[in-house]
């Protein structure tokens, strides 16, 4: 590929991932900040907004190392949140530290609990891991742990669109198999 090329194909999936980004970055609705706030945060909705901010990020890049077309894309998308929370205006700069570290035990979680094949189902075990760091109880059955279950789920089915919407799909011809590819 000619260096002009590559340049441009470089620019066009660092300009992808800022979009993918941004869409990860929207704040969550404010129904939803309610909800955790009395459910888990003792009231505390900035807690709260903070914790769902967390796991849509974290299940975005979740998404974008599990399911994008290209391997690079992760390491690129990872690349753009890292910048997009150093500008982030909602974390003061003197606690830009500590945030990177709470994303990173989030992301961790996150990653653990949709990759453990044991236990409860996985939307029960991601609900109770929202919980768990909102500070919450997570009985399997607790209607809160559901709800945070369902409302994950939404976040990862949102990223993996937004994924496919920035950086396309496979497309195979309808008589070739997947599996033919790889050979």
């Amino acid at each position: 590929m000619p260096w002009f090329a590559r340049w441009r194909a470089e620019r066009d999936l660092q300009r992808n991932a800022a979009v993918f980004v941004a869409a990860l970055f929207v704040d969550p609705a404010a129904s939803d900040v309610e909800w955790l706030a009395n459910a888990a945060t003792r009231g505390d909705a900035d807690h709260a907004a903070w914790e769902l901010r967390y796991a849509r990020r974290a299940l975005g890049l979740i998404a974008a190392q599990r399911d994008a077309l290209n391997d690079r894309t992760a390491s690129i998308v990872a690349a753009a949140m890292s910048d997009a929370f150093a500008r982030d205006p909602n974390i003061a700069a003197d606690m830009r530290d500590t945030s990177d570290r709470q994303f990173n035990a989030r992301l961790s979680a996150y990653r653990d609990g949709l990759a453990a094949k044991a236990g409860a189902p996985t939307p029960i075990r991601m609900g109770q891991t929202l919980l768990a760091f909102a500070g919450g109880s997570f009985k399997a059955h607790d209607a809160n742990v559901v709800r945070a279950g369902e409302l994950l789920a939404a976040y990862l089915a949102e990223a993996n669109a937004s994924l496919r919407a920035t950086f396309g799909t496979a497309e195979l011809p309808e008589d070739v198999r997947p599996s033919a590819v790889i050979r």
